[in-house]
């Protein structure tokens, strides 16, 4: 089956929390109008066209819920000098090992495990050019930074309309974990 661009399944945190992290993506993150804040767990994804079938296997998926906390940042080095700024969840491994449980109903959907470093669960809050740049940024955020924390219930399969390239991803259906 082909996958497609505007589509994917992904972690959101609750919206209640999500003031800090806009702020700063306001400030750096191109994408802000076509994403919400979330941590990808597979994308590109199927057609929404195929979600009712994939919302029945992942209802199967029983996990226990979880709690994660967005104290630290890090980041990516992309080519040259650009950098991609994110939320660190903690602890890492309960979402990693979540992805493997849903890549079990859709093995072919693991392009966010091909990178270099592997699947590197992630909240991305934008893309800096320049390393000094990036880290006065890192160091001026991290020291205003106040930790979050929420508890992982559910995913999300969210849906964008490709003929219009502004289309921000909307959420089609949430999968419960419990």
């Amino acid at each position: 089956m082909k996958k497609v661009y505007n589509t994917a399944v992904v972690i959101i945190p609750p919206e209640n929390i999500w003031g800090s992290i806009q702020k700063i993506r306001k400030k750096y993150d191109k994408h802000i109008d076509r994403w919400m804040p979330h941590i990808t767990m597979l994308y590109p994804f199927y057609p929404q066209s195929e979600f009712s079938w994939i919302i029945k296997e992942f209802s199967e998926i029983k996990f226990e819920s979880f709690e994660i906390r967005f104290e630290k940042m890090d980041f990516f080095h992309h080519k040259k000098e650009n950098y991609t700024l994110w939320l660190k969840p903690e602890p890492p491994d309960k979402i990693i090992e979540l992805q493997k449980k849903l890549l079990e109903y859709v093995p072919e959907c693991d392009d966010v495990n091909k990178f270099k470093t592997g699947f590197t669960p992630h909240l991305s809050l934008g893309q800096i050019k320049g390393k000094s740049n990036l880290y006065s940024i890192k160091k001026e955020l991290e020291y205003n930074w106040k930790p979050l924390s929420f508890i992982i219930k559910d995913i999300a399969l969210i849906w964008r309309n490709k003929e219009n390239p502004r289309d921000p991803f909307k959420v089609m259906e949430k999968v419960s974990l419990i």
